[in-house]
């Protein structure tokens, strides 16, 4: 096992509580709990934190611990991790009755943290419940003590249904904790290629210098995913694509593509530049929009909707870097692939001086520079380049790829591991401040409002969506993840 003393400085964590409130749920078990045992398998986790989970009805350590035991077995099949080093992991975990809803188990978890309160010692409250809960979570902690100094509430979205139920329940958060100790987790910001983003813009000033109107065409982003919505269809079709990616994710990725340079790197900074975003986005117009919703979706919902599962849009941002440069964005389910991927496509040459040898028009091979998210995160360059051996000067479109994958020998975190650790050590720099939620529900709010009197396109499972109305018209086409190509 990796000890602290094998991580640079910055990586290491002081001694810390987390609690987790829904110990037992779907978040806690898939994705908390595991990123928990992979850091304590590196380190920044040692003997003396303390593991809490919370839930209503309480079962042994052994009985959670084979729940998320099988979203583990990577570190065990890779060698990382072992039998010795699992048990050693457990022997950090509590199991905690607690019933936020009938206010019972406070009491108990007070006893259980109040030897080792300390203002050096990090005590955070994740919060892995239904949002309708935050409040009552947060007072429950207030009536036994637990609002302290060193305190930390982490927030899972969606962080509101529109602007007003986001300000409602920002205001139930406020009332007892202060903006400095609230965490908003959006899991998209602790993918390595989305904190790369910031370091490929700002630490080369071979692209910064080029990230502007006057060298950029267009920027696509887009989240596809395979799966339907399968169990959560209730929940989902009250939220629909706008609300559960649009709103959180995929503003979150424009922000970091469109933002300026922060005079420091710390999260006010870099939040204060999200805003200015947010806050330069013009409404969009009702033909920028086009919704979708793939066949059989009412049947998985067993009733009629107009809900969207769909989304693809056109965003403008009115101010002087990014004047007269759309950014194209596109989300969906069921759709042909898996990837989550930001192309910037380039102004294409002032002249072409290749045209008259018979060579293809400029057009044909934009330079693109491709961010990776998910799967295989990475970065690729699209140039143009002469095609090996005599016959003269014939051009080919070649590719620089850093694909994370192979440049890096280790495993890549999951993004809950980085964004757990930063918490641990009160970094919010990748957490959503709350003006950055408030802005980007003024911007969708009055989306929503002007599609819901749609019905959406139909489209088939395993295609890309509806068929495109947006970028057509503008003599520009979809880049396709899986092809690399356009589509």
């Amino acid at each position: 096992m990796i000890m602290n003393n094998a991580l640079p400085e910055t990586a290491i964590t002081h001694d810390s509580d987390f609690i987790i409130f829904g110990g037992s749920g779907d978040l806690s078990v898939r994705k908390i709990f595991p990123a928990l045992f992979w850091r304590f398998l590196h380190g920044q986790i040692t003997e003396n934190f303390r593991l809490i989970s919370c839930m209503r009805t309480v079962i042994t350590t052994q009985e959670f611990a084979s729940n998320f035991r099988p979203f583990c077995e990577q570190a065990f099949e890779s060698g990382i991790a072992d039998e010795q080093s699992w048990e050693n992991f457990l022997k950090l975990i509590q199991i905690l009755e607690l019933d936020i809803v009938n206010n019972i188990g406070g009491d108990e978890l007070y006893n259980t943290l109040k030897s080792d309160l300390s203002e050096e010692r990090p005590c955070i409250f994740y919060l892995a419940v239904a949002p309708k809960l935050f409040g009552a979570s947060c007072v429950l902690l207030q009536k036994n003590n637990l609002v302290l100094p060193q305190s930390r509430v982490v927030v899972e979205k969606p962080f509101g249904h529109d602007k007003d139920s986001a300000l409602a329940l920002n205001q139930e958060i406020l009332n007892v904790f202060d903006e400095g100790q609230i965490y908003r987790i959006d899991h998209y910001l602790g993918k390595e290629t989305v904190q790369n983003l910031m370091a490929l813009r700002f630490a080369n000033v071979i692209f910064e210098t080029q990230w502007n109107n006057h060298h950029i065409d267009h920027v696509q982003i887009t989240a596809a995913e395979t799966v339907g919505v399968g169990q959560r269809a209730s929940y989902y079709d009250s939220y629909g694509a706008l609300r559960d990616m649009v709103q959180n994710h995929l503003l979150q990725l424009l922000c970091l593509v469109a933002m300026e340079p922060p005079s420091y790197f710390n999260a006010d900074q870099v939040r204060t530049e999200k805003l200015r975003v947010l806050q330069a986005l013009r409404p969009s117009a009702e033909d920028e929009i086009q919704i979708g919703q793939y066949e059989n979706y009412t049947q998985e919902l067993e009733q009629e909707s107009n809900t969207e599962t769909f989304v693809a849009m056109k965003v403008n941002i009115d101010n002087w870097r990014w004047a007269g440069v759309p950014f194209y964005i596109r989300t969906g389910k069921k759709l042909g692939l898996r990837a989550s991927e930001i192309v910037i496509t380039f102004k294409n040459r002032p002249h072409d001086i290749f045209a008259k040898n018979g060579e293809p028009e400029a057009e044909e091979y934009p330079n693109r520079l491709v961010i990776r998210v998910q799967p295989q995160e990475g970065l690729r360059l699209h140039l143009t380049s002469k095609k090996p051996g005599p016959g003269g000067m014939r051009l080919f479109p070649s590719e620089l790829n850093l694909s994370f994958d192979e440049a890096f020998a280790e495993r890549l975190p999951d993004a809950y591991e980085r964004l757990l650790m930063d918490i641990a050590r009160g970094n919010q720099t990748l957490f959503m401040r709350s003006d950055e939620v408030l802005a980007a529900w003024d911007y969708i709010d009055p989306i929503i409002s002007m599609v819901r009197k749609r019905n959406p396109e139909i489209y088939s499972p395993n295609s890309m969506g509806p068929e495109d109305t947006i970028l057509k018209r503008e003599g520009r086409h979809w880049f396709n993840p899986a092809l690399d190509e356009d589509i």
